[in-house]
């Protein structure tokens, strides 16, 4: 399909020639109290938003220079503080399952306060544009998919190397000179108070790509924007029962369809859709159908790799592989939507 047509900031990143959102929110100078309740952190980090979006869009038009000098005490600072406080009553997820994280209590993904990664390296599976791909595969997830080809790392929260963030943060910068074009954490819904902590450990201009189901809360969603250049974002289902049936996922298209507009509004998307056997109809092509009204300007990846791992014999609907006319038919309706930026 040529190259990507929206994702030009992206691309300036990974060129140097902007620096990435992060970059400019470690240079928002934000005073606050560590101490203060949830509700007033919530209320400076939303006043200080705005003129993190004002330095934001002087950056892109070239009136602010990129030399960016980090502030002592700065927005991402805040953003951190923010999140460890959420950590005492979870809902970093839409299941807002209230767990005191902090204190060694678990909700539905398993995870206590500490963050754990599976695997870290220069990954080439991923879209052309993203390759090669710095990919941090994090243990647990908010889902619970039946055929989930990473099961082992999700069903196994306490595996994994305990994530330091300032060794993580160097590791990255390490990685960055070696030739990725981006930073890819995967799974990371359940992490984002260590994830923040690693972002404002990181000197290198690297590209932050979020990796996700989209089934984050309102209140993550917020604190994202200014922090992740790139969702790389699943969008799996059309309809609510689907999405219960295979995932466990209560209310999925309301929080989904909100993140993905939330997002678009924030930052670039590449969705990824990952067709279903027996649902082309029920799942794709609704999802194309809302993508194409609400969202046009993301770069569409309609993906045919579905494989019947983990726990999908159990459900013979798809204990199977795709056939040549499902993909036949998933295509033809993106091709007829007018998705402008379609990988096939």
């Amino acid at each position: 399909m040529g190259s990507p047509k929206f994702l030009n900031r992206y691309n300036a990143v990974e060129n140097n020639e902007l620096p990435a959102c992060f970059k400019v929110t470690k240079h928002i100078s934000v005073e606050f109290d560590q101490n203060a309740s949830l509700e007033e952190l919530w209320n400076v980090h939303d006043m200080e938003m705005e003129n993190y979006r004002l330095a934001f869009k002087e950056v892109n038009s070239g009136v602010r220079g990129q030399e960016l000098p980090e502030a002592e005490s700065s927005l991402l600072d805040l953003k951190i503080a923010i999140a460890d406080r959420i950590l005492q009553h979870c809902h970093f997820c839409e299941r807002r399952c209230g767990a005191n994280r902090k204190e060694g209590e678990v909700g539905y993904c398993r995870l206590g306060k500490t963050s754990r990664y599976a695997s870290e390296f220069l990954h080439m599976g991923e879209e052309p544009e993203l390759v090669p791909s710095h990919t941090i595969f994090l243990t647990g997830c908010v889902f619970s998919c039946v055929y989930c080809q990473n099961w082992d790392i999700s069903t196994r929260p306490e595996s994994g190397v305990v994530i330091d963030p300032q060794k993580v943060g160097r590791l990255i910068d390490m990685r960055r000179s070696m030739g990725p074009r981006n930073v890819n954490f995967v799974t990371p819904t359940p992490h984002p108070h260590t994830i923040l902590k690693v972002i404002n450990e990181i000197s290198a201009n690297t590209p932050v790509v979020w990796n996700s189901n989209m089934y984050h809360s309102l209140e993550i969603g917020k604190l994202l924007e200014g922090v992740i250049d790139v969702y790389l974002a699943d969008f799996r289902y059309g309809n609510d029962e689907c999405a219960k049936r295979y995932s466990n996922a209560k209310d999925y298209m309301r929080v989904v369809e909100r993140n993905f507009e939330t997002a678009y509004r924030q930052a670039e998307i590449i969705l990824r859709q990952l067709v279903i056997p027996g649902h082309v109809e029920c799942c794709t092509r609704p999802i194309v159908e809302w993508t194409a009204t609400h969202i046009p300007k993301v770069r569409f990846n309609l993906m045919f790799q579905y494989t019947p791992y983990y726990r999908a014999a159990e459900f013979p609907q798809i204990n199977r592989y795709l056939t040549l006319k499902e993909r036949e038919r998933a295509t033809r309706i993106v091709q007829d939507s007018g998705l402008e930026d379609v990988l096939l």
